[in-house]
């Protein structure tokens, strides 16, 4: 049961060039915001404006495929954009109140350098740093870390279970008044209150502690966004936030009973987690004009940058070229051992839906973000429905572009949902935690 009066969370989808594959391509586009700090920053102090709980930065450590050919018609499969750490250290100084979330994944990461580096970031920016916990989706990786082949999805996850344990015993290495720098006394810590890992396992050795302090809101936010069987049962264990990815609110609504029913288990309650669909949003005086704004990005989509787009999201298991535009996929594929949820959201909507490819990969432009379109009544009409429903805790706004998307977010969509009381008027707090309605995590 949701507590009176909470409020619908968002976040915004920070991508170099907006969500939208397209995106980067229209007049209005800000289109180098992966290599242009000052158009990051005024994003992050937009997204501010709109009260907006944090920004959510996607990342990749390789360039999503290798014909260059077609990358080079593209800019939303990691080719030009900052390493997200670093992006969000120096928004930390650019911004306030909203949260800082960077996607880093297990397979390729080592649990003490990412736990230091986002206890860093969390540290510097007053307790807004939220990480991301994925396990790699992305087949090209392995050949930037000395390996042939990518780890299959089970040995990813088996992976990330003890990675996540890891992570969150080094953020409780010291209590959170360990350090009275006493110079009186010449007592920097209490050594009492600091608490080595000593972790063995199967795949990693960690002493610890770590060398950073806890901040404010004790440890980062932890977010997780698979939703395999095996990403659920993570995000059960883990997740204190989930960006999720839902073509009806019916499979929305499922997914969120499933996921907080599983929370017992692990000694946690329903509002320790808050899920997140993702969406896109158009919004205009009215619906039709709403429709305009869709329809002219859709129109920029390159069919060979949809093609490959698609043909990552499955896998590299089919050859796509064997189909025309108008072909349907065939309602069985290999198993992807790239995004086994992704692969299987995609073939359920394309055969549901009766989709050809290239109503397909249109579908797929914005990420596969759940497309809500309208007047700022009927806009807020669909949110406040997935909210009071149990479909989603809030949302992420996959903005297609910066910063005519987010504008119209700001100026359209929240005034309409605070004069419904369903969006803040001002911060809770001062630290993400806070402001996502989270309690302070326990130690584990």
């Amino acid at each position: 049961m949701r507590k009176p009066g909470t409020k619908i969370k968002f976040g915004v989808y920070g991508a170099a060039t907006g969500a939208n594959s397209s995106g980067w391509r229209h007049p209005k586009a800000a289109a180098d915001m992966g290599m242009n700090i000052e158009a990051a920053a005024a994003m992050a102090q937009l997204a501010e404006d709109a009260l907006m709980d944090f920004v959510f930065l996607a990342d990749s450590m390789a360039m999503r495929g290798h014909d260059w050919e077609i990358l080079s018609r593209g800019s939303t499969r990691y080719v030009a954009q900052f390493e997200p750490l670093t992006l969000l250290s120096a928004l930390a100084m650019a911004t306030t109140h909203i949260g800082l979330v960077a996607t880093l994944n297990t397979s390729y990461e080592e649990p003490y350098l990412l736990a230091r580096r986002f206890a860093s970031l969390d540290l510097l920016s007053g307790g807004r740093a939220g990480w991301n916990l994925v396990t790699s989706s992305n087949i090209e990786e392995a050949g930037n870390f000395s390996r042939e082949e990518h780890p299959d999805h089970a040995e990813r996850y088996d992976r990330a279970i003890e990675f996540a344990k890891i992570v969150r015993g080094l953020w409780f290495s010291w209590d959170d008044d360990a350090f009275p720098i006493d110079k009186e006394s010449g007592i920097f810590f209490d050594a009492r209150k600091l608490h080595p890992l000593n972790h063995k396992g199967k795949h990693f050795s960690v002493r610890g502690p770590l060398n950073v302090p806890p901040s404010p809101q004790r440890h980062p936010v932890m977010v997780q966004a698979g939703a395999s069987e095996p990403g659920k049962e993570l995000a059960a264990e883990f997740a204190e936030t989930i960006f999720g990815g839902h073509a009806t609110m019916a499979d929305a609504k499922k997914f969120y009973a499933d996921v907080k029913g599983r929370m017992g288990k692990y000694g946690r309650t329903p509002n320790e987690l808050v899920i997140m669909p993702g969406v896109s949003i158009y919004v205009a005086d009215t619906r039709d004009e709403a429709q305009r704004k869709r329809d002219e990005l859709l129109e920029l989509v390159d069919p060979v940058v949809g093609r490959d787009f698609l043909k990552h999201i499955l896998g590299d298991v089919i050859d796509l070229s064997q189909f025309g535009e108008t072909d349907h996929l065939p309602r069985e594929l290999p198993p992807s051992n790239a995004n086994k949820s992704y692969q299987e959201k995609l073939l359920k909507l394309a055969h549901e839906e009766k989709l050809t490819l290239r109503q397909l990969y249109m579908r797929q432009a914005s990420k596969g973000a759940y497309p809500i379109i309208g007047t700022p009544s009927e806009v807020a009409d669909e949110l406040q429905q997935w909210f009071e429903e149990e479909a989603a805790d809030g949302f992420i706004f996959l903005m297609d572009y910066f910063p005519t998307s987010l504008e119209d977010f700001k100026c359209q969509v929240v005034p309409e949902l605070q004069r419904r009381g369903l969006y803040r008027t001002t911060y809770e707090g001062t630290t993400l935690r806070e402001n996502l309605g989270l309690p302070l995590p326990r130690r584990p």
